[in-house]
């Protein structure tokens, strides 16, 4: 029964990451059509792409991760492949918590109401300076990267050299290392952007609550066009933060090691890390014109190809 569940999560789990390439599979192909035929972009399409591009990558580098991870459990921690995945995935995974963010940000800057004197500055100055945040996003997580990558390399020494503090044994070490270094750094690391995602997100989701009651009371209706963009901004916004906290606390309480490959909860807690970055490219191309208009088209021309 055991290996009944832990084989039906792994295929879910397979299929989920499948589709999530897909879809920011999809969004990188639609947008860097566009950026080569226009040579520029806008500066939500410039985080879409880079977002979709970080989460593209590290669904194939979580698969293979996992199932590494799962096929060779007793070598995994002192293999080299523990660090190389590591500093792939690290990056990856912080870069996509920023972009995230950014995105969040430019949406709270172009569309909630404030105005208070330092929101207009952002107004104004943020859309402009979307490449640098970008790129200070890539630095970020660079750093955050090497000094992951340190803690890697000095379990995987220990291991050889036989160097550890006091009487403990490898794997008290690690455990050490995980509970008291690991686990920090990426609450600190990880908790800055989500601070930032909260703040903005909370800010639009409250500007347009107030602005689609004010419609509702006025002389507009629930069927009027302004109104239900308002609504469906919302649903969409509520659902990306929703996903975006589920996949930070999945990310914190599995870096305090409770869920081992030895578990039998440990796919079905992998379905919940990369839920965010499987479902949410599917929001985005939903609520983004352009890229559900090519949608729409390839799924006339698939079912005109399946009637054939």
């Amino acid at each position: 029964m055991q290996l009944v569940f832990t084989a039906f999560f792994m295929l879910l789990f397979v299929l989920l990451c499948l589709l999530g390439i897909l879809a920011n599979g999809f969004i990188v192909l639609v947008l860097g059509r566009e950026w080569r035929r226009h040579g520029r972009l806008l500066p939500s399409d410039m985080i879409l792409i880079s977002l979709g591009a970080s989460r593209f990558c590290l669904q194939w580098i979580g698969m293979a991760h996992n199932f590494y991870y799962f096929l060779y459990l007793g070598e995994f921690g002192t293999s080299p492949s523990r660090q190389l995945f590591g500093l792939q995935w690290d990056f990856l995974n912080s870069s996509t918590f920023w972009f995230g963010t950014w995105l969040s940000v430019l949406f709270c800057v172009k569309i909630a109401n404030l105005t208070h004197p330092t929101f207009l500055w952002l107004k104004w100055r943020f859309p402009g300076s979307v490449p640098w945040f970008l790129l200070g996003s890539l630095l970020i997580s660079t750093v955050v990267t090497l000094l992951f990558f340190w803690g890697n390399r000095a379990v995987y020494e220990g291991y050889f050299v036989g160097e550890f503090y006091g009487n403990m044994t490898y794997q008290e070490w690690n455990m050490r290392m995980e509970i008291h270094y690991f686990l920090p750094l990426k609450v600190v690391t990880l908790s800055i952007p989500c601070s930032v995602f909260l703040a903005s997100t909370a800010l639009l989701i409250n500007s347009l609550r107030k602005h689609t009651r004010t419609m509702r009371r006025s002389a507009h209706s629930l069927q009027d066009p302004s109104t239900q963009a308002h609504t469906r901004a919302l649903k969409s916004l509520t659902c990306f933060l929703v996903l975006y906290i589920l996949s930070f606390m999945s990310l914190i309480i599995d870096a305090a090691g409770f869920f081992s490959t030895d578990s039998g909860w440990y796919w079905p807690w992998q379905i919940l890390i990369y839920l965010c970055t499987s479902v949410h490219p599917f929001i985005l191309i939903l609520s983004h014109l352009r890229l559900r208009a090519v949608s729409r088209r390839l799924l006339l021309l698939a079912r005109g190809f399946w009637a054939v």
